[in-house]
């Protein structure tokens, strides 16, 4: 239940913190290591976690809406039922992590590293977007030789 609205963390060490209902509304955590934290239920909406390590962490039911998490590690993240409403995971890592009940809406996943694509056809169906969806977003335009 900390409360930490709009804090300056940047490359704070927060290793298996247990920052439950924490208040981290528009804090700056970019590079900050929160491997196996617990942030369940956390308000973490509009953070920047850009380059964050969040290995392992539960951020089972976490409001993260329009967070920042631009090449964060979400490798083993548990993301249960978590509000991830247009944010940005381009180039983030979620190889293993459980997005089962997320509300995806709008967030903008990037290519969905470490996800099957079994698991980004699921995630399209939620309304999440990937820049290689249906060739219509990210796709290289190859000029016509002479």
């Amino acid at each position: 239940g900390a409360n930490l609205i709009r804090a300056n963390l940047i490359v704070a060490d927060f290793i298996v913190a247990d920052l439950i209902r924490a208040n981290l509304c528009g804090a700056v955590l970019s590079g900050a290591n929160l491997i196996r934290a617990n942030l369940i239920r956390a308000n973490l909406s509009r953070a920047d976690l850009s380059g964050a390590i969040l290995h392992g962490s539960n951020l089972s039911g976490a409001d993260l809406r329009n967070a920042n998490l631009i090449r964060a590690d979400l490798s083993g993240a548990v993301l249960r039922d978590a509000n991830l409403i247009r944010a940005t995971l381009s180039s983030a890592n979620l190889s293993g992590a459980d997005l089962s009940g997320a509300d995806v809406e709008g967030g903008s996943f990037g290519e969905g590293l470490g996800l099957s694509e079994a698991e980004k056809v699921g995630l399209q169906q939620r309304g999440a977007i990937f820049d290689d969806a249906m060739g219509d977003r990210g796709s290289v335009t190859t000029p016509i030789p002479r």
